[in-house]
């Protein structure tokens, strides 16, 4: 491990144990010198934990890592001691599988990540290079300090996972899915830069929907009332419940965000014979969509494919969004012109033998990353030049 600046010998470090303990301005001030993400704004996890979604009841235990010069912040960071895998989205069941079988605890773990929200951005908030660096240095010592297994940073920027590397994490990638406007006037335009049997899907999908007499309405910020957040929870519940499982969030984390964070919010209502059948809800921050979650009360072919597609893409162009990242996973988004990129993650294990193995399998993976990337490179959605 690389030896850390002098000037890192002056941070006093102070653990919190819950968001309303970190100041909220000085903790985005720090996110938006380190490149800004509305699911790591002070608002967004506050909620997520005061709604009672991500807490110690739910396997969430909080322990913000921040460091001080003075009174003026530093460098902070939201980790989370873990005992289950839930809401992560970069797997490691298997790992922890492998500890039970050779009688060792891997739980609880270590975390630093967005409770259920796999979208890239900041993780490690800090001023600059060498408080970065610090406040990983004091990650794991904390780690270590409580005989935790394992350490994990998940979906993090080029700036988080350079400091994670230069301290000896292993480093792990997995694909996801994003669509880059390419500056279209509307979505007629965009249809006619795919290669034809994309297009001529996309259009048979869309007129399936059309033609079971479906419209939507579109709601921005202050625009989605109350009854229409009740609504949007109405459909996303379902959608977990009939999958078997209840939802991560509370509605009381959907109520604190339209309390604080409503222009990050853009709803889509499908409504039917007058009647709302299904609704999908986007992010939206500066100049970039995010979707988030849908659910439906009745069924329509290719309802969802409309819903958390065509119309978030349609309203992107519309309104000069510049992207569109379409969440964790899902091959069959490349159809939809969302193209393949690389996100990446970066962990520490206590164990030696375990982390060796653990090595060992991340190169044999990665490997086998680039090469699917490489793959799906050359099955371009748009069509090609001759």
């Amino acid at each position: 491990m690389k030896a850390l600046p002098d000037r890192a010998k002056d941070y006093v470090t102070r653990v919190l144990r819950a968001p309303g303990d970190v100041d909220a301005r000085a903790w985005n001030e720090l996110l938006a010198r380190s490149g800004g993400s509305p699911f790591m704004r002070h608002e967004y996890l506050a909620a997520l934990h005061e709604s009672g979604s991500a807490t110690a009841d739910t396997g969430w235990d909080a322990h913000f890592l921040t460091l001080w010069h003075g009174d003026e912040l530093q460098a902070a960071c939201a980790l989370y001691f873990k005992d289950h895998s839930y809401g992560e989205y970069v797997f490691d069941w298997a790992w922890a599988n492998a500890y039970e079988q050779h009688g060792v605890r891997y739980y609880p773990k270590g975390l630093t990540a967005v409770p259920f929200t796999p979208v890239p951005g900041p993780r490690l908030l800090a001023r600059d290079g060498a408080a970065r660096a610090a406040l990983v240095a004091e990650v794991l010592t904390l780690c270590r300090r409580n005989k935790l297994s394992s350490f994990h940073l998940l979906f993090g920027n080029e700036d988080d996972i350079a400091a994670c590397a230069a301290h000896g994490l292993m480093l792990r990638h997995t694909v996801q899915f994003h669509w880059t406007n390419a500056g279209w006037t509307d979505f007629d335009a965009f249809l006619a830069s795919l290669a034809q049997e994309k297009r001529k899907k996309i259009r048979q999908e869309r007129r399936k929907v059309a033609e079971a007499g479906v419209t939507f309405r579109a709601l921005e910020g202050k625009a989605i009332a109350t009854t229409d957040w009740d609504f949007f929870y109405r459909c996303y519940e379902r959608t977990y419940l009939e999958h078997g499982n209840a939802p991560y969030l509370t509605r009381d984390f959907f109520r604190r965000m339209a309390a604080t964070m409503p222009e990050n919010w853009l709803l889509f209502v499908a409504e039917r014979n007058g009647k709302r059948i299904a609704s999908s809800l986007i992010g939206i921050a500066d100049g970039v969509a995010y979707g988030r979650y849908w659910g439906a009360l009745e069924r329509v072919d290719s309802l969802h494919f409309e819903a958390c597609y065509y119309q978030p893409l349609a309203w992107c162009i519309a309104n000069g969004y510049r992207s569109f990242e379409g969440g964790a996973q899902g091959e069959h988004k490349m159809a939809r012109a969302l193209l393949p990129v690389k996100t990446s993650s970066a962990h520490w294990l206590a164990h030696p033998a375990f982390a060796d193995a653990v090595e060992k399998f991340l190169a044999r993976e990665g490997k086998g990353v680039e090469s699917y990337l490489q793959h799906l490179q050359e099955r371009t959605p748009f069509r090609r030049e001759d």
